[in-house]
């Protein structure tokens, strides 16, 4: 989900919206022609919440990306999906998407690198304070 969430922002769209918050274990209730899932599960019996790939997805572009914040540029290799974004205290943020094995990759910006450790099939939020 965060691959396809940094892909929808790196190309024009301004939110994301999901469309079921909370479905049973059954994906209900659900009144349309095709499966679908809620970013979190009740279990119809126990009651029991479990959270899905897209709940931890929004949690990291949601805590971090604020109200009014734009898209800067950014750019990168093909197996790390990325998107970067200044927010309007000045704050900028950059979501890392890594669907493949573990790796090492090097975050470059304002003349200063990094290396950033991130894991298989995982996501990592960096936030920073924009020197001026």
């Amino acid at each position: 989900w965060s691959k396809t969430f940094a892909e929808i922002l790196r190309h024009g769209c301004k939110s994301i919206t999901a469309w079921n918050f909370a479905l049973d274990e059954k994906g209900r209730p659900n009144i349309g022609p095709f499966d679908c899932g809620g970013l979190v599960t009740v279990d119809s019996q126990s009651k029991a919440i479990s959270y899905s790939g897209q709940y931890r997805a929004f949690s990291h572009f949601s805590r971090f990306i604020r109200r009014g914040a734009y898209r800067m540029h950014s750019q990168g290799g093909a197996t790390v999906h990325h998107v970067a974004f200044a927010n309007p205290d000045g704050r900028q943020v950059l979501v890392l998407s890594n669907p493949a094995s573990a790796r090492t990759v090097q975050v470059r910006t304002d003349g200063h690198v990094t290396s950033v450790a991130i894991g298989s099939d995982s996501v990592v939020t960096l936030e920073w304070s924009a020197r001026s």
